[in-house]
Formats: structure tokens, sequence, C-alpha cells
């Protein structure tokens, strides 16, 4: 859920640049394929000082396109950003669709069509295939067309980049800026700094503000209880309204993320101050780091392994996530099995007939077993019902027991109750088993 207490962009006077995002292809409107590309444009805009109207995905399809350029135009935006559609193919459309719109005429950038055919010329080669036709072949030739006026972007694949400036007494009305950039997300994020430095592009964020962006992090705290703290402090700090405060409640985190101009400081501090003095036990970072940021720092110069049962190797994975895990990671055991529990992490199978494979004693001899089986410093276990079934009245679908083991020091066992589906639950154990380390490290 997404929650934004103080967004009125002309209230708050300095928001002043918009923009807005077309995400085309058919595929990510059918759910085929997932949109990465909006969000990740979104949240560099808005680190630039730059607010995000609108984000729309479109088939590909030119009167779709044209409709959806039309209403962001409509919008008194100051950029347009489309991602997808450009390509050798006859369903690349995206180019010539946005010229279209722009009124402008597709023109061959030589220079362009030359850098093309050598990209492609050179895959060709290194995969032992015959040299692509020259330059004028129809793909490159394609790809090397681009609205009059406007500046090409170098590619990062083949698609290069479109920039098109904008334009105030276009006979429709007056358009924004429009940056045409590729579909595949590795492509995109290549061509994005070169992409903001170009001419049209650079003039329609120039009136950007320049804003802090800070990020407070809590476990455990709810949405409506922060909400409660933010409605105090927007009562009682002066100048509250020059923040921009956003909340997001995600994998049992709650993370407030909050933007403002360097003459807002003092009003961003206290609110630290009020939030810490309501809800200090539940903060666990003030300057953005993530758990997975601190698991790393309070590591440092040991080893830790991992017993999952019900989370199915989520912990491992998420520890192995980060860059340079392996200094800290040994590896870890997926015992899903009770003849696995018992057999590799030394669980006596009477204890499992007594107690339950879902049980805190289980989940502390695993972890007791992964801490002498992989020879770590550190060991954390989880073992649980994730459902939809498998339930009962004593140990309903959500119940999950976990272990954090030390050398030389005793164990910690918890038992956590988590709401939603299977997908749910697991996720929510694995950010529990992640906080568990972290606390049981630093109370030693």
């Amino acid at each position: 859920m997404l929650g934004r207490l103080v967004a009125d962009a002309t209230r708050l006077g300095r928001m002043t640049v918009r923009a807005g995002v077309v995400v085309t292809g058919t595929e990510v409107l059918t759910g085929a394929v997932s949109d990465r590309n909006g969000p990740w444009v979104a949240e560099r805009l808005l680190a630039l000082g730059v607010d995000i109207a609108h984000i729309t995905v479109c088939g590909d399809r030119p009167d779709d396109l044209t409709a959806q350029l039309r209403f962001l135009a409509d919008q008194g935006l100051d950029l347009i950003i489309t991602t997808g559609g450009l390509g050798p193919t006859a369903d690349d459309l995206t180019v010539a669709t946005v010229a279209a719109f722009a009124g402008r005429e597709l023109v061959v950038d030589p220079e362009l069509e030359e850098h093309i055919a050598a990209i492609v010329d050179g895959w060709n080669r290194r995969a032992g295939r015959s040299p692509a036709p020259g330059p004028l072949s129809a793909g490159v030739r394609k790809q090397a067309l681009v609205p009059a006026g406007a500046t090409s972007i170098p590619p990062t694949g083949t698609a290069p980049g479109v920039a098109i400036p904008a334009v105030d007494g276009a006979p429709s009305g007056p358009l924004p800026a429009i940056l045409i950039l590729p579909g595949p997300p590795r492509e995109l994020q290549s061509m994005w700094e070169t992409a903001l430095s170009v001419a049209p592009i650079a003039a329609a964020i120039a009136g950007r503000a320049v804003l802090r962006h800070e990020t407070i992090r809590a476990y455990g705290l709810s949405e409506a209880d922060l909400a409660e703290t933010l409605r105090t402090a927007e009562r009682s700090l002066p100048q509250f309204d020059a923040l921009e405060v956003t909340t997001c409640l995600r994998l049992g985190e709650l993370e407030m993320v909050t933007r403002f101009p360097q003459t807002a400081d003092a009003v961003y501090s206290d609110l630290v101050d009020l939030i810490e003095a309501a809800h200090g036990p539940q903060i666990f970072s003030v300057d953005g780091s993530t758990i997975d940021d601190q698991l790393a720092e309070a590591l440092a110069g040991q080893l830790i392994g991992t017993a999952e049962s019900c989370t199915g190797g989520l912990v491992a994975a998420r520890l192995t996530d980060r860059a340079g895990s392996s200094a800290y990671v040994a590896g870890g055991v997926v015992s899903y099995a009770n003849e696995v529990k018992s057999g590799l992490l030394d669980v006596p199978g009477a204890m499992i007939d007594a107690h339950g494979a879902v049980s805190e004693p289980v989940a502390q001899a695993m972890a007791e077993g992964a801490l002498r089986r992989l020879g770590v410093d550190v060991a954390i276990s989880t073992t649980g019902i994730a459902g939809p079934g498998g339930g009962s009245d004593q140990k309903p679908v959500g119940t999950v027991c976990f272990g954090f083991a030390r050398t030389g020091r005793p164990t910690t066992t918890m038992t956590r109750r988590f709401p939603g589906d299977r997908a749910s639950v697991r996720a929510l154990a694995t950010t529990a088993a992640l906080h568990l380390v972290v606390g049981g490290l630093r109370r030693d």
C-alpha cells in the first residue's frame, strides 16, 4: 500500500518540472512481462527533482500510443518519456508514431546508420555468421530514421534513443519534450545518463528543484500508527508543509521517504526526532540503510549459515543477493523433509515426534546443527506452515518458528504468525529472519 501525506506540487511550490512515462509493449500490457522500466525511470526522475504525473502502459498499436501521447501532452507536462517499440521489425513503431504525433518527418541519420551497421556486423562476426548486408539493409535503415530536428542518442544495443525538443507553437497546441528510449531494461539503463545530457532533455528538466531524499525504515510498525504520528507532526511542526512524505509497507517493513529542499533541513530533523521518540524500538534505520546493509556490517569478520524448511532457501537467497556476500555467507541447508532435518542437521527424530517439525525446540536444533555442520559463527533457522494447507488450531497457517545460534552463546528461538497467502508468509518470514540475526548480533 502506498500512502502520501503531503503531495500537492502546486502548494509546495517547488516541483516545477513534471513528466509522464508511456511504457509500450503488448507483452507488458497483457502481463506476460512485468514492467521494469516505468518504476525505474520514475525513481530516477524523482531523485533528480522531477515530479512524475503519470505512468501509462499501452500495446504496440500506433493509435493507442498516439492517444497516450495526446493525454500526457494535454496535462501540461514538461517531458514525456516512452520506452519500447524500437527495433528493426515491422511492429517496432514508436519512433514513427511519435514523429507523426509531433508533426515531424522521418529522415535518415547517415552517421547513426553507419554506427548501427557496424554494431550488427560485429555481432555477426563474433557469432561466426556471414556479415550482414551493408548499411542500406532494411532493418538498419529503419533504426536510423529520426524525426527531423530531433537528436539521436547512440544505441547501447542496436536501437538508438531519440530526443525531440519541446515546441510552444505546434498546430495542435504546446508539445513537451519527448524522450524515446529502448524497451530492454539493460539498454535503457545504460543509455539513461547520456539521454539526460542531450540538449532537448537537459532543457526540459533545467528548472527542476534540488531536493534532499531521506528514508526512515521501521519493522513491526503499522501504517496507521505512523500516520497518526505524522498528523501530530503536521499540527506541531512549523513549516511541515515543506516536506513531501511518502510511506510504503513492503515485506513487513514500513518505509518512509521524505523529499524536501535544503531550506527545510531543520524541520526534517525535528520530524526524525519526533518519530524516534514515538516509535524508537521499531525504527531500525534513519539513514536509508536496509536490513541487508546492516546485516552485512554486523557480520563483519564472521560467517553465517542457514537451515531452512518453510522458506525453502529464500533466506540464503536474500543473504547472497548482496554483492560481496561471499565474505560472510558460508552456505545453507534446505531441510524441507524431516529426514533431512535429522540426517543433515542432527535434529533428533524423537524431538520432531514430541514437538512437531514446526516448534521452537526443532528450530533451535536446526540452527545449532547448521552451526556445527557448516562450521560457521552464526546460524539462522526457519520451520513453519506456509499454507495453504497443513495448519491446525494450535499451529495455524502462517506459524513460523525461528532459531538463532552463535558460537559460545545460548541459542535464541522465536515464534511468529504471519498473515497472507503462501508467498506472503514465506517472504515475511525471510524478512523476520534477517531482523532476528541483526538484533541478535547487536544484543551481544
